[in-house]
């Protein structure tokens, strides 16, 4: 009778998990909704694979290869990234929330509705990415290269920009409110529709005659800027 009873359990617990949702288990190979939290994971060569819905969040993956990787609604939160390549990788709708990442490189990424709140990515590449309505409030995204950047509506508010680089990138309907932008380089940069821009801000950017600027705001004095 006890058997019996254990048995059924068994059977019951089985049944409440949901499939498809893998437990946290760091020795689990790489699929679609792993969860590796809190695992040492560096130095992977994953390129091209499909972690879809993946978990990540405080994972170590720095000097790892996740070009092409697909890692839509991944959860990344509080991950290390040092030197991890993403490029090509697919991070739609991606919680990278309060992220370290250096000299790390997301070129030509799939990142739109990406939430990068409070992250801290130093020297990262974002060139040619696909960013539209990212959220990067509150973070620190010193030296980061926007260039070629589709960055409509993303929000940056709060977050620091010193020295990032937005040559070529289109920020329509960006927000920059209280963002710190002291020598980013906006040349050439169309920022008539970006929000949230005060004069004092701009004062501090570095853009030439061809940056387009909101109404009201004025080209300063010292544009353009000498080499970095």
């Amino acid at each position: 009778m006890l058997r019996q009873i254990i048995r059924r359990l068994g059977l019951a617990l089985t049944l409440t998990l949901a499939p498809g949702i893998a437990m946290a288990a760091c020795e689990d190979m790489p699929s679609p909704a792993v969860d590796w939290t809190n695992c040492y994971k560096e130095r992977l060569m994953l390129g091209g694979s499909d972690l879809t819905g993946a978990t990540f969040a405080q994972t170590f993956l720095s000097g790892s290869d996740m070009r092409g990787v697909n890692l839509a609604g991944a959860d990344m939160q509080r991950s290390e990234l040092v030197r991890t390549l993403f490029d090509g990788a697919d991070l739609t709708g991606a919680n990278l929330e309060k992220v370290l990442a250096s000299r790390a490189s997301f070129a030509g990424a799939k990142m739109a509705g990406a939430r990068l709140v409070k992250a801290e990515f130093q020297r990262v590449g974002f060139a040619e990415a696909d960013l539209t309505g990212a959220v990067l409030t509150g973070g620190v995204f010193s030296r980061n290269d926007f260039s070629g950047a589709r960055l409509a509506q993303a929000d940056f508010g709060d977050a620091i920009l010193s020295h990032a680089a937005f040559t070529g990138a289109d920020v329509a309907g960006a927000n920059f409110a209280g963002a710190y932008l002291s020598r980013a380089r906006i040349e050439g940069v169309d920022l008539t529709t970006a929000t949230g821009l005060t004069q004092g801000q701009i004062d501090l950017a570095c853009g030439d005659a061809a940056t387009a600027l909101p109404a009201g705001l004025t080209m300063p004095a010292g544009w353009p800027c000498a080499g970095d």
